[in-house]
């Protein structure tokens, strides 16, 4: 049986595991990542987590290589992690080399001859792993949408990854929505990254909320500044009316961006991630109900939006999903 090793290297925590080619974690471990010390502390963690899950190898048995999904830009030929945010001192960092550089001998041991070491954007290999192993595996064709710090978002095509002319495809949280809106990190303006990015939705949902009669202001403590998403979704589960307001509101947001997605793709299939989804159906049934009214009247059948519940596991084991559809081009 092929296995692979996935990694998952975030600004905050990386998550390693070794997988399968039938999707399951014979280990799985996590660690902080030292983003403050630069790219070859960050590689030296990579390593000994690498080699920390290499202990669950069956005898006899060699890893085709290893697949990491990176914040931010990849160069198409899946080598180069170009400039991820929140990894200080990372520019046009060649993995493959430098990775393999702090491999320990024991782990070397056990790669297969012609093992590779491959990169990918990180909203890419949550898609690639949800159409393998999550909420997508039922769907050929979707587009997965993760909502965190920022807005993330993957193209499946016939159980493939769409990646486009130069393996950027899939910025959804760079879309426009409203041309004459507030401008993203991206220097984009209305982009929905800067209605549902984290920072914007509690800005947003603060000051919506100073004035209004709402549970939150004891479940804060009076200081809306502790404000975060988590909190926002148990007051609408209660049924609190600002709260639900508030989701309905984002909701209507995302559902702009996907119905525009519908018409350009013909793809009526959305995959949520990310934190922020940890709302569920508060956050998604607006997101639902808004799509049909920005879809061409011959498009609106057939429109799923569903939350991808694997969380983080879906982007470790799309991550090891790299190596193995590198491995299955070759054949």
């Amino acid at each position: 049986m092929p296995y692979a090793i996935g990694v998952d290297l975030g600004g905050t925590h990386t998550k390693a595991a070794l997988v399968s080619d039938d999707g399951a974690m014979l280990k799985t471990v996590k660690g902080d990542t030292p983003a403050d010390s630069g790219p070859a502390a960050v590689l030296a963690r990579i390593a000994e987590l690498v080699e920390r899950v290499m202990e669950a190898l069956p005898e006899g048995e060699t890893v085709g290589g290893i697949g990491v999904g990176a914040p931010g830009p990849v160069s198409r030929d899946r080598a180069t992690v170009l400039r991820p945010p929140n990894l200080p001192g990372w520019k046009d960092v060649r993995l493959p080399d430098a990775l393999a550089d702090h491999l320990a001998g024991s782990v070397r041991q056990r790669m297969a001859q012609d093992a590779v070491i491959l990169a990918e954007n990180d909203a890419n290999v949550a898609a690639l792993g949800s159409a393998f192993y999550g909420a997508g595996e039922p769907y050929p064709s979707f587009v997965m949408v993760t909502l965190g710090t920022g807005v993330g978002g993957a193209i499946i095509h016939e159980n493939r990854l769409f990646r486009g002319a130069s393996g950027a495809a899939g910025e959804i949280g760079h879309m426009t929505i409203d041309y004459e809106g507030p401008y993203a990190r991206s220097g984009v303006a209305g982009a929905l990254e800067a209605y549902l990015g984290h920072k914007f939705l509690t800005r947003h949902a603060r000051y919506q909320l100073l004035t209004r009669p709402t549970c939150l202001h004891e479940m804060t403590e009076a200081d809306l500044a502790d404000l975060d998403p988590v909190t926002l979704h148990r007051a609408a589960m209660g049924g609190d009316p600002a709260a639900l307001e508030f989701f309905a509101w984002a909701g209507h947001k995302l559902g702009v961006a996907l119905g525009a997605i519908v018409n350009l793709l013909d793809i009526r299939t959305f995959v949520i991630g990310g934190g922020v989804s940890a709302a569920g159906d508060v956050l998604l049934d607006p997101v639902r109900n808004a799509i049909p009214r920005y879809v061409m009247p011959g498009m609106r059948s057939g429109i799923t939006v569903l939350r991808e519940t694997r969380g983080n596991a879906v982007a470790v084991q799309g991550a090891a999903r790299l190596v193995f559809e590198h491995a299955e081009d070759r054949a």
